[in-house]
């Protein structure tokens, strides 16, 4: 339950996260079969749980701003800002909406935020409960990347694709490495389809586990994929600190343009993101 009025609002958000993870650790403790792996949790080292209204804590989350090279090198087509129409927290949630307008030459505009310069870290639980947008076009991800981008640039930095999505599949997500001859199309990538459910009805938590010679993938806690050394032809980069992002793109080369038939605005609502040492 989310606020109901300004005065009790933080205690009812307090408790039902305080729920949420009593819940996570007791879920933790009883997974025994083979579609499920007890998570270890270890030690909580970073969270936001977005329960200050206003902008993003400026202590964990820094900003993109415009279009980047070639779309963000994906030819996207929205341009990131950090107004509070496109990114703001409000009711316990950061809102991250991707609106049609036009804007400094561009028809869409959205938010990117990232902890570079921030926050960073080697291995670990990463982890974010999020409901997602939906509608042709739209491109949703939590998702990391090598804090040496700056000296040795993509993709020889490694990125590490938590969750990505297309909007008009509300069902499916994507989980993905990218790195050194395993880039772009070439990602070494596996999808997770939700059964009786779409992920734009509620919310999920969305993690991976990673550790030296290991990535293990969870959505609600069930491990739907391991990539490890083996599986990747090129050089396995992560074995150092990486940095988290979080943003809403419109268009692009993996989910195509918006069609008339693609509602705007559209939001993403992400309840925490929890890291563990």
């Amino acid at each position: 339950m989310k606020r109901a009025n300004q005065s009790d609002a933080s205690v009812l958000v307090v408790i039902a996260k305080r729920l949420v993870l009593s819940t996570f650790f007791a879920l933790a403790l009883s997974c025994t079969d083979d579609t499920q792996q007890v998570v270890t949790m270890g030690t909580l080292v970073m969270q936001d749980e977005f329960d200050t209204p206003g902008a993003p804590d400026p202590t964990i989350w820094n900003y993109d701003i415009g279009t980047g090279q070639n779309g963000w090198g994906n030819n996207e087509l929205q341009y990131y800002t950090d107004r509070p129409k496109n990114v703001t927290v409000q009711n316990g949630y950061l809102i991250i909406t991707a609106d049609k307008e036009s804007y400094n030459g561009s028809s869409y505009t959205s938010a990117r935020l990232l902890t570079k310069g921030k926050f960073a870290q080697t291995y670990g639980r990463f982890e974010a409960r999020m409901r997602l947008p939906w509608g042709q076009g739209l491109w949703p991800a939590f998702w990391m990347l090598g804090a040496d981008i700056d000296s040795v640039t993509w993709p020889n930095c490694g990125e590490i694709d938590i969750m990505e999505y297309r909007g008009q599949d509300p069902t499916i997500l994507v989980g993905s490495v990218h790195g050194p001859g395993y880039s772009g199309g070439n990602a070494i990538s596996k999808s997770y389809e939700l059964k009786n459910d779409r992920f734009d009805t509620g919310f999920h938590v969305f993690g991976i586990e990673w550790g030296p010679s290991y990535i293990n993938y969870y959505v609600d806690d069930v491990l739907y994929n391991q990539i490890t050394p083996a599986d990747v032809p090129g050089t396995w980069v992560f074995n150092k600190p990486f940095f988290i992002l979080i943003n809403v793109a419109v268009g692009g080369n993996f989910v195509g343009a918006p069609t008339s038939e693609t509602v705007f605005p559209q939001t993403m609502l992400i309840d925490y993101v929890r890291v563990y040492k």
